[in-house]
């Protein structure tokens, strides 16, 4: 198989196309061709060897990547409910690698059949996967409730952008979403269901005296912090990531008890492992919310070989939207 490995911690230009050996998948996986895979923030943390000397995570050589969309190539012993050939997308299982490949192995719990949906596949991988995660993190995580209000910030990277129809989808009353300056015109543009899209340097002013029920914030820093004025007594936090590269950053826990607000973090690599009773309802919502029309992203498709200009960008925050890569011949 082809596939894009790290051959070590480093730039993008670590990223080299390589043939390895096709693998075979074991009892309760499933081998998928890969026509598509997504370009995600956390393969270009692991690329550059942020998690290094945490345990389990990847070292080099690896292949990135979580989520693919492709056809069944094979099924292990013991799989039901997929047939070789048909239409699936999967998300990560926990590894949180092997999807630039030409080959993927995932448990069946984490992959879905599309067939019966007209989706296009780079679509697919780039929307189904997140929305899936979205749906966990608001029914089990921060229980979103039908009539609450949602504030999205980051609004249009690729977490983030699956969270305004899964919460409009679960009843949301209203879905506000923050972008840096440089990408208010992007949002103005983007076909997103958000009610409104602000300016985050200009928080939180640009939001008059609204508060919400539930903040999601990928971003972390000084948005972290911010957000926990923007909540109601009984407002939820859903910390799910740190794009802001600010480590350092801490909240004042004081700030929780005095204003009755909960912090809840989200690591999707930790948590469905531990509850894998909500992936498969999880999915299932996610091709609804996509099939629906309610997760429309710009999305960028490039070959394999190009792997290295894909995290350059990603790192230069030039994206609006998803970008994925495809296997070459």
């Amino acid at each position: 198989m082809k596939a894009v490995q790290a051959t070590r911690f480093g730039d993008p230009a670590v990223l080299t196309v390589v043939d390895l050996p096709d693998p075979a998948p074991g009892p309760g996986q499933v081998a998928i061709d890969v026509t598509h895979a997504a370009v995600g923030l956390i393969d270009l943390f692991f690329r550059q060897g942020r998690y290094k000397d945490r345990p389990g995570m990847p070292q080099p050589p690896f292949i990135p990547g979580l989520e693919v969309a492709g056809t069944v190539r094979a099924l292990g012993a013991g799989v039901t409910g997929l047939a070789v050939g048909e239409r699936v997308v999967s998300m990560s299982a926990g590894g949180g690698t092997g999807g630039y490949a030409s080959v993927f192995v995932a448990p069946a719990s984490v992959v879905v059949s599309t067939e019966g949906h007209d989706l296009d596949p780079a679509l697919a991988v780039s929307v189904v996967p997140n929305a899936a995660m979205a749906h966990v993190a608001l029914t089990r995580v921060v229980h979103l409730s039908e009539g609450e209000s949602v504030l999205v910030h980051g609004a249009l990277g690729g977490f983030s952008a699956a969270f305004p129809g899964m919460a409009k989808r679960l009843g949301a009353s209203r879905v506000v979403g923050t972008v840096r300056a440089s990408r208010l015109a992007a949002a103005a543009a983007t076909k997103l269901p958000y009610d409104l899209i602000v300016d985050s340097a200009e928080l939180p002013d640009a939001l008059g005296d609204e508060r919400f029920d539930v903040v999601i914030d990928p971003v972390g820093g000084a948005v972290r912090s911010q957000s926990l004025d923007l909540m109601p007594p009984g407002g939820r936090l859903l910390a799910a990531g740190n794009a802001s590269g600010d480590w350092d950053h801490q909240v004042a826990s004081n700030q929780l008890w005095l204003g009755s607000v909960t912090i809840a973090g989200f690591n999707a690599g930790a948590y469905l492992p531990a509850h894998p009773q909500g992936v498969r309802p999880a999915l299932e919502a996610a091709l609804d919310v996509v099939a629906a029309g309610l997760g429309q992203v710009d999305v960028d498709v490039l070959p394999f070989s190009a792997a290295a200009r894909a995290h350059e960008r990603m790192e230069s925050r030039a994206v609006d939207g998803r970008i994925v890569l495809t296997p070459e011949p």
